[in-house]
């Protein structure tokens, strides 16, 4: 079983602005239900720009839930200028916490509201599949290429392919990745410290 916190278990028992806005301003689409999460994100400016409204419809846990509930609740009244700086970790500082095992949730969130201003903007969707000269395959179970992995590892500051599983699934299907992740974290760190 799960530690939630009481705000994680409330934006999952009632969670806040659940459907989807028909005439949007912006949607964003990201996941796949067949992985197991899913999130669509709609949401309508006001005349100063501002989210006036937000929606969310999520295939997913209580985690996926929750996090999505809470960013609505967090980005209400922000411009898109505002918005776009959210994170995953103003997602679960909102929440209190999330499992370890659940933080992909909170970046799934981060991802369809960043997917959702570009749909505004007229801009492709950042999240899609990317085609291989955009990133090579690392976890063919989940579709996540390297450049998400190393980009989730440094907003986050993972060092452990465990941790990157937790953050956007990557090698938590079979396995096979777990190696490859681990170097790859170990080469972007080692750059890092080359350039302090």
């Amino acid at each position: 079983m799960w530690n939630y916190t009481d705000k994680v278990i409330d934006h999952f028992m009632n969670p806040r602005n659940v459907g989807e806005i028909a005439d949007a301003d912006g949607t964003g689409q990201v996941g796949n239900a067949a992985c197991g999460d899913a999130l669509k994100l709609t949401f309508k400016l006001d005349e100063q720009g501002k989210i006036a409204d937000v929606k969310f419809k999520t295939f997913g846990c209580a985690s996926a839930i929750a996090s999505s509930s809470a960013l609505t609740e967090l980005i209400k009244g922000m411009t898109l200028e505002e918005a776009e700086k959210v994170t995953n970790q103003d997602i679960v500082k909102l929440l209190g916490e999330l499992p370890e095992a659940k933080m992909h949730c909170s970046v799934m969130g981060m991802e369809a509201l960043q997917a959702a201003i570009a749909d505004y903007r007229g801009e492709p969707n950042p999240f899609e599949k990317m085609d291989d000269h955009e990133g090579k395959l690392i976890c063919k179970c989940f579709g996540i290429t390297d450049v998400k992995i190393l980009r989730v590892a440094k907003e986050n500051g993972l060092k452990k392919a465990a941790e990157v599983t937790n953050y956007c699934k990557a090698g938590g299907a079979c396995g096979a990745c777990l190696g490859q992740i681990q170097r790859l974290l170990d080469d972007m760190w080692k750059l890092e410290s080359l350039k302090k």
